[in-house]
């Protein structure tokens, strides 16, 4: 260990729980393991757990972290969603000295009350969290330490020791010190942990780890914009036919506000049961869309995002409202795909993210780099841009896409994310295209260039990011529009740096009675705010009674089920088990999922009057086919009028679980 690593642990080594902030590339990880082997030396029968909040962090920490340094000593286990070893998680870490898994794996054990699959908090003597500046509000870290913390309170003391890493805690949104000053205070609180960081040998932590080269690569607004103009002027012509009053006022097609904006008017329409205006509104989404992809990659992007949505439209059509939009579209549609191939009027950021590009990889025959954008939309439009440039291929630049684990056609499966890694690691490949999924924590020394493309992000996300560039003489690139928001995001970030700088600062300046007292009134204080809000949360699941709601699709407003169909399954998978619900819905194809342990997917449902997508087939034990639903498709008709919910933990009546109340017949 590097000097100023063996200066942050030392409270951590004399058992007291702490929080490491060292910048990304200081080598936490490898601290964190120095921990690890005292602690397991130390203290017999001791017991460590490793979260993580990415599922390649799970391999990377296993493989080039703490195996390589106990595995010959001590027995470790490494626990993700694809792996079988999740099922039996208490018996793993029973049969364990360290566990590094996800921390929802974790959250599950603790909630789980079956044999084998349980565990406690107590059964660990060391908790390492990873990317702990995530503790807060209701991510999963918080809700394992709002546990800890609960029991800590009650007196209890067979609680384990905890480590936080973090680069970067943040200001919370909090632009001023005292605001900053709180919220580091609040992520100690909900670790209950101090907060260090290396003092004395910090100038040999700076020369460890070096800083890329910051720089804007700017480019002019792009002069002329037909495509774009066609899409405004067809956007203002549903607005037109909308006939909205003077209390909707429009803000600039093309934006973010603008998509918040027609959110809120769709959500207007179902509750108003006004399809027009409902379905207008998602309409303007997709045009809206379509711009901001205009204004990230190239127009012919935007026109592919629209024809797509607009391939299943006439067979779905049903309405004077529905025909209209698809005539607009139809009607436009030659001389948008015509604009969009007009390459005078090319996106001029794509120029400047090809020289970008070309300048790193021409230069050096060895540069690997990532270019991170913000949605999966975009970075599959950068892919297809990137595999398909002459110059770009000719440079030997070799592309992947990196995503995010997950279901469906748009997310990676965890293998696939653990061989797109190891192929950067090797070489094979030299460029990843990427979400945040790859800011956090991914290690590739050799990464030479980070590219920020049309990003706007917290102080944490642009520190993350920038920290990815490891290798000497690095580049960090924020290509943007001249006047664009994102240099000036760039910008107020490096600020806000600075301040959680100083918060930190003065929170370590504490006296340690002050601390302690101000972290327990703060723990104390989220403790009856949690559970007040549990409280009311249960007041407002049980506020109508279930045969009293009616779901009606979110697309026509036709009634399909009522509330006491639904029922739970396994408190995850909310399904109707009326056998009449068949009629209403048809199936189309697969959905991009794996098989789990008790029951496998079917085929997409979606709504067989309007062709709204409601949610997929489950085949339950090999006995049962039943429809899952998602409740964000459906209105629901109450006693106090109509209503919509995101999730199902939000709506306001009771959802039984099956297998206490209902007996599962066999459906095929």
């Amino acid at each position: 260990m590097d000097i100023y690593q063996e200066e942050v642990v030392q409270r951590a080594l004399r058992g007291e729980n702490i929080i490491i902030w060292l910048p990304t590339g200081g080598g936490k990880t490898r601290a964190a393991v120095y921990v690890a082997k005292k602690h397991l030396e130390n203290n017999p029968g001791a017991k460590v757990a490793v979260l993580v909040n990415k599922v390649h962090l799970v391999d990377q920490h296993y493989n080039n972290e703490f195996n390589p340094y106990l595995g010959s000593d001590y027995s470790l286990v490494s626990i993700s969603g694809d792996c079988d070893q999740k099922d039996f998680f208490g018996c793993e870490v029973k049969n364990s000295d360290l566990v590094i898994c996800t921390a929802q794996i974790l959250e599950n054990a603790l909630t789980n009350q079956e044999e084998g699959k349980h565990v406690e908090l107590s059964q660990f003597t060391l908790l390492i969290i990873d990317e702990c500046h995530h503790t807060h509000k209701e991510g999963v870290y918080n809700k394992i330490m709002a546990r800890y913390v609960a029991q800590k309170l009650k007196g209890e003391r067979r609680l384990p020791q905890i480590l936080g890493l973090t680069a970067s805690p943040g200001t919370g949104g909090a632009k001023s010190i005292k605001g900053a000053v709180e919220h580091v205070l609040q992520i100690c609180a909900n670790l209950d942990s101090v907060i260090v960081s290396s003092k004395v040998y910090a100038p040999e932590l700076k020369k460890k780890v070096p800083r890329p080269r910051k720089r804007f690569d700017i480019v002019d607004r792009r002069p002329q914009d037909p495509f774009g103009d066609h899409l405004k002027f067809m956007m203002q012509f549903i607005h037109d036919f909308m006939a909205l009053g003077p209390e909707f006022p429009v803000r600039e097609f093309g934006t973010q506000e603008y998509e918040a904006d027609v959110v809120i008017l769709e959500k207007k329409g179902v509750t108003d049961r006004n399809r027009l205006l409902a379905q207008c509104a998602l309409h303007l989404r997709q045009y809206n869309d379509a711009l901001l992809i205009n204004d990230t990659v190239r127009m012919v992007d935007a026109f592919r995002v629209l024809e797509s949505y607009y391939s299943t439209k006439s067979s779905t059509a049903m309405d004077g409202t529905d025909f209209f939009l698809l005539g607009l579209y139809q009607e436009n549609e030659v001389e948008l795909r015509k604009l969009s191939g007009d390459a005078r009027f090319e996106n001029p950021k794509m120029g400047k993210l090809q020289n970008t590009l070309l300048e790193q990889f021409v230069q050096g025959g060895h540069s690997r780099g990532i270019l991170f954008s913000k949605t999966r939309k975009s970075i599959c439009c950068l892919y297809d841009w990137v595999s398909n440039n002459p110059a770009l291929q000719r440079a030997g630049i070799r592309a992947a896409i990196l995503t995010g684990a997950g279901n469906g056609i748009n997310y990676m499966t965890q293998n696939e994310q653990k061989d797109t890694i190891r192929n950067f690691r090797l070489g094979s490949l030299n460029l990843l295209i990427s979400t945040s999924v790859a800011e956090e924590g991914l290690d590739i020394p050799e990464c030479n260039l980070v590219v920020r493309y049309g990003l706007l992000t917290n102080e944490i996300a642009q520190q993350q990011a920038s920290g990815r560039a490891r290798a000497s003489d690095s580049v960090y690139s924020v290509v943007a529009q001249a006047g664009g928001r994102e240099v000036r995001r760039e910008l107020l970030n490096e600020c806000l740096e600075d301040l959680t700088g100083r918060a930190i600062g003065e929170v370590q300046r504490m006296e340690p009675r002050d601390f302690q007292m101000k972290i327990t009134d703060l723990q104390t204080e989220a403790l009856l705010t949690r559970q007040l809000a549990e409280q009311l949360k249960l007041k407002k699941r049980s506020r109508f009674n279930a045969a009293t709601v009616q779901l009606s699709c979110r697309g026509c407003f036709l009634p399909v089920a009522l509330g006491h169909d639904i029922k739970v399954i396994e408190n995850a998978h909310h399904v109707n088990i009326n056998p009449d619900f068949e009629r209403y819905y048809k199936t189309g194809g697969q959905p991009a999922l794996k098989t789990f342990e008790d029951w496998e997917p079917g085929r997409v449902i979606s709504c067989a009057a309007c062709g709204r997508q409601w949610g997929m087939e489950m085949i339950y034990k090999n006995i049962a086919l039943l429809p899952i639903l998602a409740i964000e498709n459906f209105a629901m008709e109450t006693p106090e009028g109509r209503k919509l919910a995101k999730k199902w933990k939000n709506v306001e009546f009771t959802v039984e679980d099956t297998q206490k109340h209902v007996n599962l017949a066999p459906l095929f």
